[in-house]
């Protein structure tokens, strides 16, 4: 299976929203900036592994989901 970059970007934005948080929120409990943050849903910046593991933990979500290796959360 092939990992599609943009289909990972829009999942990150999409349980963000799901999860009715602001990109300011999201940096907050990832303790980063909300400029930062940006930046990795827009795929500038790679998103670090912790920061990966803390999303999944909030959103209650697989890797494997997040990451769109799988429709099952």
């Amino acid at each position: 299976m092939r990992l599609d970059a943009l289909d990972y970007l829009k999942r990150m934005r999409d349980l963000r929203e799901d999860h009715d948080m602001t990109q300011a929120q999201v940096a907050r409990l990832l303790g980063t900036s909300q400029t930062m943050y940006a930046r990795y849903e827009r795929g500038v910046n790679e998103l670090p592994l912790r920061h990966l593991v803390t999303l999944c933990r909030c959103y209650k979500v697989s890797t494997d989901y997040f990451l769109g290796f799988s429709a099952k959360k």
